[in-house]
């Protein structure tokens, strides 16, 4: 009699023996079915017809068959169409996953396919079970559907909590710290990556793995530089500098301050007063790192100099006692960068990264803005002598074997040519200096670039400190199509190779490899091979038929492999079914081949992958120098490629008349193209691809090994359209920024797209401890030691293009006195 009296009740009402508001919650849910089920019936075909499975069109027919039966049926025989819906996408689901090989953060990737038909059926069971309570019989039963609903929630509730993210003990084994010659002491920070060498290590041990437990805020402050101006992006990407008791830091619009190392208070403040104008034109706006040099011994005036290049063509000396400038530099302590480049278009050529001091010489390089003209302002790297600011050598990709040569009179440095945006590497010991360059000025067309440009596109090189001249060079990528430009700074340090320790360049790459380079020959310690690559270029360009690929060391392009991930259709992503069905229908369109898809003339574009970030972007490396370990964050999320010939084109460059920010398309000014390149993002602004979207790795740089790898970031302050979703749960961020790795084997790093800080155990991947932020901390952290306490700094200043909180704090961290 209770069975025949729950099945009546549940089975047999029909939607006019429900109560009003029932009524209108049950039409409500035919609507969202019936307009889901019908876009999915669309969706689904092409998805179909494209060789993407039947799965969308089913799941839009039992949507419709649901809809139908809230109508036209016993209510609850309408969940037969949803459980079953609910029962499809999760073995669909679990299908799909288990061919991609179980990729890490899998539950979320399930997550996001079942979270639509779960929630439909649970509402319209919430419904029936409220709906036809007053005619269940006996009486007691009429709260069972609520209790079933309770544990369901507490169900929830605890599952979340489970893969709450949370620090854990460490687990690793004691390694004394390392110090070879070259690199910064403990006590200081001197530049950018901690040294000239760009290693981000300090060999700092008084904050360890027993009592970073303890690790607090002991000063803030706030540097006062924002905008209001919406067409201006910051960025505060800047690593401090700690050198002789004093730190010093720099602003996105190019402010540099003094600060008290124990207590930030302000020493001086210098405001070179940065063109808004030049700033609008900027993709971001940012300072990574200004530079310190001390040309006397004796105490005096400008004794030391702080260098700062603003992003509107000026290079500064300052006096690191005052702020003043140093009149004796340059021209009235300025050297005007615009010299010798031509007609200098506003914003189109600047330093981001900042000068880098290497022994007596200021190394300047700059960014110019991606694919506005072919004949943009040279992508030339000067060196200055750090004494008068007078131009000691220039080199370029067109200028070999001159390079200390004047420019004569009237001429200027060859446009278009590959340029160094990111921070220049040097060992002054040796007399070299290392670069990393990136594309001529169009990135996605080739078809006019020299072979000398071809050479120096995507590369490492080694330059005479003395003369300026390519001592040897390694081109990462060979004719470039992609923006896969090299944006991490060199990095030097000495390992044992064969039983000889060897002093070497550790460099990685957008595309994932990670290559280890003879620091004085250029040759390669670990093995590269030549992979082929996908063909076929737009008529005028070309491919070349292989690509170099390092085989030794996991590859980081994407998911963590011994190979660059290729994506397949069944990893598509979105989290309401109609995002995710236009994901899967748009990535069966788009060209794709895996890595090196070279770019063509689809409407529907090229897929990308891995995308412009990376891979491994500007934050560059950690070198844990005591124990061997390469610590790398990178991001995963592709772009879309479109070229648009160049009749369909309206978009003037900068220097023609255009401007940036108001760009629909970029114009690519004398290539037969311009083109756009957003993120694979959903109509919702999630990415296209299941997560996740950013990982944190340690691997061995003695036997190849991948230690451990983890998704890195939480969706804590971030989310479909742009929303927090205050889960703190570990699902990978796309992320920007690098680590920092002390000798106590504790790696720092902010970088993820949530607000946080975080510290792991080098050896062993645990979160040992966290720091919540007032802003994104898409920049580096440092550490020194003074007075014998040890400090960690991260400069929070967030990333408005990656839509993190921006803020401007420059936050330490020490433990208590």
């Amino acid at each position: 009699m209770l069975m025949q009296n729950f099945q009546y009740t549940f089975l047999s009402l029909r939607f006019s023996q429900y109560g009003l508001i029932a009524k209108l919650l049950l039409a409500l849910l035919a609507l969202a079915k019936l307009g889901l089920g019908a876009v999915l019936i669309w969706v689904g075909v092409q998805i179909a017809l494209n060789g993407g499975g039947l799965y969308y069109a089913l799941a839009g027919l039992l949507l419709l068959a649901g809809a139908a039966g809230l109508i036209f049926a016993p209510v609850g025989a309408a969940l037969l169409p949803s459980g079953l819906l609910l029962g499809l996408t999760f073995a669909w689901g679990l299908i799909e996953i288990s061919e991609n090989d179980w990729l890490v953060s899998w539950q979320f990737d399930l997550l996001g396919r079942i979270a639509v038909p779960g929630l439909l059926f649970a509402a319209l069971a919430l419904i029936v079970v409220w709906g036809s309570a007053r005619h269940m019989q006996p009486r007691w039963l009429r709260p069972a559907g609520w209790g079933v609903l309770a544990v369901a929630v507490i169900g929830a509730i605890l599952s979340v909590a489970l893969v709450w993210e949370r620090p854990t003990a460490p687990m690793g084994r004691d390694t004394n710290a390392t110090l070879f010659d070259g690199h910064n002491t403990a006590d200081d920070w001197t530049a950018f990556g901690g040294s000239a060498l760009g290693a981000r290590y300090s060999p700092a041990v008084q904050i360890d793995r027993d009592n970073i437990d303890e690790l607090a805020e002991v000063w803030r402050v706030q540097t006062g530089d924002m905008t209001e101006n919406d067409r201006i992006h910051y960025s505060a990407q800047n690593t401090p500098v700690y050198v002789e008791g004093r730190l010093y830091a720099c602003t996105p619009s190019n402010k540099v301050i003094a600060l008290d190392p124990a207590t930030g208070q302000t020493i001086w403040r210098f405001d070179p007063q940065t063109s808004e104008v030049d700033m609008e034109s900027l993709f971001s706006v940012a300072c990574r790192a200004v530079a310190h040099h001390r040309n006397s011994m004796e105490d005096g005036t400008c004794a030391a100099r702080i260098y700062m290049a603003t992003v509107d063509s000026r290079l500064f000396a300052l006096d690191a006692a005052t702020g003043t400038v140093c009149t004796d530099f340059g021209t009235q302590g300025i050297v005007d960068l615009a010299e010798g480049m031509g007609i200098q278009e506003i914003g189109l050529a600047s330093s981001t990264s900042g000068p880098a001091v290497v022994g007596d010489l200021v190394l300047i390089g700059q960014q110019v803005s991606d694919n506005q003209r072919g004949d943009a302002p040279s992508g030339v790297v000067r060196a200055y002598d750090a004494l008068t600011g007078d131009l000691v050598w220039a080199w370029d990709a067109l200028r070999q074997g001159i390079a200390s040569d004047p420019l004569p009179e009237g001429e200027v440095f060859p446009r278009g040519t590959p340029n160094a945006w990111n921070v220049i590497s040097g060992d002054p010991e040796a007399g070299i200096v290392y670069i990393a360059t990136g594309n001529s000025a169009n990135d996605h067309w080739g078809g006019a670039r020299t072979p000398e440009e071809d050479r120096f596109t995507s590369a490492v090189i080694a330059i005479d400190m003395e003369t300026g001249e390519t001592i040897w060079d390694f081109a990462t990528v060979i004719h470039d199509l992609w923006d896969y430009d090299l944006g991490a700074q060199p990095a030097l340090m000495d390992i044992q190779i064969e039983g000889e320790t060897r002093r070497v360049v550790v460099q990685g790459t957008k595309q994932g490899s990670i290559y280890v380079l003879d620091a004085a020959t250029g040759a390669h310690l670990r093995p590269v091979e030549q992979r082929p690559a996908p063909q076929a270029a737009l008529p005028g360009d070309w491919t070349n038929e292989t690509q170099p690929q390092a085989v030794f060391y996991p590859n980081f392009a994407g998911r963590i492999g011994p190979d660059p991930e290729t994506l397949r259709h069944t990893q598509t992503w979105g989290v309401a079914m109609i995002d995710a069905a236009l994901c899967r229908r748009d990535f069966l369109r788009m060209d794709y081949r895996g890595i090196y898809t070279p770019p063509s003339e689809n409407p529907h574009g090229m897929l990308l992958h891995p995308g412009t970030v990376g891979g491994i972007n500007w934050g560059g490396i950690g070198l844990d120098l005591g124990r061997d370990i390469l610590i790398t964050n990178h991001s995963r999320l592709p772009n879309v490629v479109t070229m648009f010939p160049r009749e369909e084109v309206d978009d003037l460059p900068v220097g023609l008349g255009g401007a940036r920010p108001d760009q629909e398309i970029a114009p690519q000014w004398l290539a037969p193209y311009g083109v756009t390149r957003p993120m694979w993002l959903s109509i919702l602004g999630a990415p296209c691809i299941a997560p996740p979207w950013g990982y944190l790795a340690a691997t061995d740089l003695q036997s190849g090994e991948l230690l451990w790898s983890q998704p890195f970031g939480t969706g804590f302050d971030t989310g479909p359209m742009g929303l927090p979703t205050f889960l703190r749960v570990p699902l990978g961020t796309v992320n920007i920024g690098g680590p920092l790795v002390t000798g106590s084997g504790i790696t720092f790093i902010g970088a993820a797209q949530d607000n946080f800080f975080r510290a792991y155990e080098t050896e062993s991947g645990r979160l040992l401890w966290s720091a919540r932020l007032p802003s994104g901390g898409q920049a580096s952290p440092m550490s020194y030691m003074h007075e014998g306490r040890q400090y960690v700094v991260l400069h929070a200043g967030g990333h408005s293009r990656l839509e993190t909180t921006v803020g401007d704090s420059i936050i330490a961290y020490a433990l208590p006195q």
